[in-house]
């Protein structure tokens, strides 16, 4: 018996070291979910070989009650849930009564959706199910799943964009992904593989490609939603979940050219504080800042200028990222923006222009907190150039005003034609609709012949 023992447990390091497996990471996170990310080859795979090797070992010695045993055993692990939904069990149910297209002039933000969505259910019990695309639809949840009661929820907002070449492409998706399987963790949703559910994105994608607007100022919004589904009251991780996708398209955010935007900084309001979940994208973090956006309307302001602590440190603007073109203490020209410290959304439009500014070399780039004090003396002093929001929906917003302790004070962002704001703007549209090659582009499908034909009618 020892002997058998010892010839299993050789057998199996040589197993072991013969199959490569790569994880991104594994970590069983604060909600004791597994997180695990591209198995390249899983653990069942392992036990099957493992198993092959050990039926040999046991043959030889007629062992046929450690066999039965090992069997038994065998078949107990392969009912363990699964870990992530893949691709290749994708289902795909398309709709009999498609919908027209409407104008890409007339497009409003978030009232047209495309035809068809993507839905994967997960349980505990059983882990994920299949991926199905299918017609959009209601979902019918019970009153009281969890989603409804405690905010289990979260969100992300991509875009896809028909290039100068017709083909669609999705900026930068992996960002995406890696943001939203952080916020899952944080709300102790359940994980999945990124690459798998970015597949079947792209898929989605590609079956509604003739929604994504012919025009190099219009694209398709993506909203890919996890909600708790649990049916039970209590403030407990759910134990059901529904990860769904919605399309559709949406028209510039300045139809009509750029406008610089006022802004309201009321330091009595904060958006998000250490320790919290300010960095997360999640639907929790929004609906508290409605209210406050009201009162800047009425205040004559369009956004709120987010400040955070008793210095009054500058942290968003409404839901974007803020930059500052200014002349630093030390008389350089920089770009500065505050740091990801856990108050901050890490933006992917953010990231982008950081990325693009570095590359140039031109002017210092700086995440580092700044303040109301820092701005007032800048700009008393003649100091700051430009300041602006950063964000899907926009790509950059100008910032010309700010209503602060009843003050106004005036942003000189658009005394020059705001030079940087500009160029970082038109960097970002041309690669993402093509116009300049990019890794940060990546393809959905091939262009569909409908859509060559149209190309050509428009040339």
């Amino acid at each position: 018996m020892c002997i058998l023992f010892v010839t299993f447990c050789l057998q199996f390091r040589l197993i072991a070291k013969s199959v490569k497996i790569r994880t991104k990471f594994i970590d069983t996170g604060p909600c004791g979910v597994i997180h695990a990310r591209v198995l390249v080859l899983d653990l069942f795979t392992l036990l099957h070989k493992m198993a092959a090797k050990g039926l040999q070992i046991f043959r030889r010695s007629n062992c046929n009650g450690l066999l039965r045993s090992f069997s038994i055993s065998l078949r107990f692990q392969s009912t363990a849930p699964v870990s992530s939904f893949r691709y290749d069990d994708l289902q795909v149910t398309l709709t009999s009564n498609p919908q027209p297209k409407p104008d890409s002039n007339k497009l409003v933000f978030g009232h047209h959706f495309t035809d068809h969505m993507l839905e994967i259910e997960w349980q505990k019990d059983k882990g994920w199910g299949r991926p199905v695309i299918s017609p959009v639809h209601d979902l019918q949840l019970h009153p009281a799943s969890k989603v409804l009661h405690y905010a289990t929820e979260l969100f992300e907002g991509m875009k896809a964009y028909r290039c100068v070449d017709n083909k669609v492409r999705l900026f930068r998706p992996m960002e995406n992904m890696r943001r939203m399987q952080g916020t899952a963790k944080r709300t102790c949703l359940p994980a999945f593989d990124e690459e798998e559910m970015l597949k079947c994105l792209k898929k989605l994608v590609s079956i509604d490609q003739e929604w994504v607007p012919y025009s190099d100022s219009c694209s398709l919004y993506i909203r890919p939603t996890f909600i708790g589904t649990e049916p039970s009251l209590g403030v407990l991780m759910s134990n059901r979940a529904l990860l769904y996708v919605l399309l559709g398209p949406v028209g510039p955010y300045f139809p009509t050219g750029m406008k610089p935007v006022t802004l309201l900084a009321d330091p009595r309001h904060v958006r998000a504080w250490p320790g919290g979940s300010g960095q997360y994208k999640m639907g929790s973090n929004y609906a508290p800042t409605i209210a406050i956006q009201k009162e800047a309307i009425e205040q004559g302001c369009q956004q709120v200028l987010w400040l955070y602590g008793e210095d009054q440190q500058l942290t968003e603007v409404g839901t974007m990222n803020i930059m500052m073109y200014w002349i630093n203490d030390e008389g350089e020209n920089e770009l500065i923006t505050p740091p990801l410290s856990g108050i901050i959304l890490p933006g992917v439009t953010r990231k982008s222009l950081l990325e693009l500014t570095r590359e140039w070399g031109e002017i210092k780039v700086t995440e580092k907190t700044f303040t109301m004090k820092t701005l007032i003396k800048a700009l008393n002093e003649n100091r700051v150039k430009e300041l602006f929001g950063a964000g899907t929906a926009c790509v950059v917003c100008p910032v010309e005003k700010i209503l602060h302790e009843g003050k106004m004070l005036e942003i000189p962002t658009m005394s020059e034609g705001a030079p940087l704001t500009n160029r970082l703007y038109k960097a970002l549209l041309d690669i993402q609709y093509g116009r300049v090659a990019s890794p940060w582009m990546e393809d959905v499908d091939q262009p569909s012949s409908e859509g060559v034909e149209k190309i050509a009618r428009k040339l």
